[in-house]
């Protein structure tokens, strides 16, 4: 008998070590059979325009406006206080017992997933899910659409518990650039890592032992994920050694935390530099490469 449950845990090893977070990413048929579910609350995520020109059935519009500020420094899309974050999601309907659904109401896939980011750094990250495809695909599939706006929720109170090791400042970052145990993911397009397209900063290009992962390599054609085992040698640094951590980052801290939610899914420590290059590139005694001549 022991003979054969070391057999078994040697061919269960390499799948136990594939496993992903399945809880954190729904598709289009699994929503459409749980519309009607007490406690989802589904939440489109965009302008109020695209909103209104059709949405899931029961979804509430919400804006990156309303879960993000603008810091005394002028650093955008920064994280609010874990209190007034709780109170936004709280109007929303949000409660700790909430199933919570998040799609992109446009293309826009980062604009979903830094409301699941937002989600998980309040604590709520292991009650929420993105739509897989978003919108676009289940519009694509004849699914039922609305033009009403869903009834105002009753404000919900959620105790929050927030992980501020989810997050990493440029401060942190000094300390760890030349840490092996640290991989570093720029996700902008490669214009922008080389410093080609120095994009509104004053120094292009990317942090120093950062290497360049664009986000949509993520993404099928559709907006669906990569399956899996795409999305791990996509996340594996050169040579299959993976590290202890992963940073993520990109221009503002949006469009990075598309590759923040594929490591969090493929069950990895994974933290997003929410300040990124509107942070590092300011500071001139940070280090920036650029292969741009």
């Amino acid at each position: 008998m022991k003979t054969h449950l070391a057999v078994l845990a040697l061919v269960c090893a390499p799948l136990l070590a594939q496993q992903t977070n399945p809880s954190m990413l729904v598709s289009t048929g699994w929503l459409a059979s749980h519309l009607g579910d007490q406690d989802l609350v589904i939440l489109h995520t965009g302008s109020a325009k695209d909103y209104d020109a059709g949405h899931i059935p029961g979804a509430r519009l919400v804006t990156l406006a309303e879960i993000s500020v603008t810091d005394a420094s002028g650093l955008r899309l920064e994280l609010p206080p874990a209190a007034a974050l709780a109170d936004a999601f709280g109007k929303l309907g949000v409660s700790d017992r909430s199933r919570i659904v998040v799609y992109p109401g446009t293309s826009a896939v980062p604009a979903a997933t830094r409301v699941w980011f937002t989600l998980d750094y309040l604590g709520l990250g292991g009650r929420a899910a993105l739509l897989d495809g978003g919108l676009a695909l289940w519009r694509a599939q004849g699914r039922p659409l609305s033009t009403e706006a869903a009834p105002p929720p009753a404000p919900e109170k959620i105790t929050p518990h927030p992980s501020p090791n989810r997050v990493v400042t440029s401060d942190w970052l000094r300390t760890h650039l030349k840490d092996p145990k640290v991989d570093l993911l720029d996700t902008r397009p490669p214009d922008f890592f080389s410093g080609a397209n120095p994009g509104e900063f004053t120094r292009g290009g990317h942090i120093p032992g950062a290497r360049n992962v664009p986000l949509a390599q993520a993404l099928r054609p559709d907006g669906t994920l990569q399956p899996a085992g795409a999305l791990r040698e996509l996340m594996t640094p050169p040579g299959g050694k993976r590290r202890a951590s992963t940073v993520t980052y990109c221009n503002t801290g949006q469009q990075a935390t598309v590759l923040y939610f594929v490591g969090r899914y493929l069950g990895l420590d994974v933290k997003l530099y929410d300040g990124s290059m509107q942070d590092w590139s300011r500071e001139f005694g940070l280090p920036v490469e650029s292969f741009a001549r």
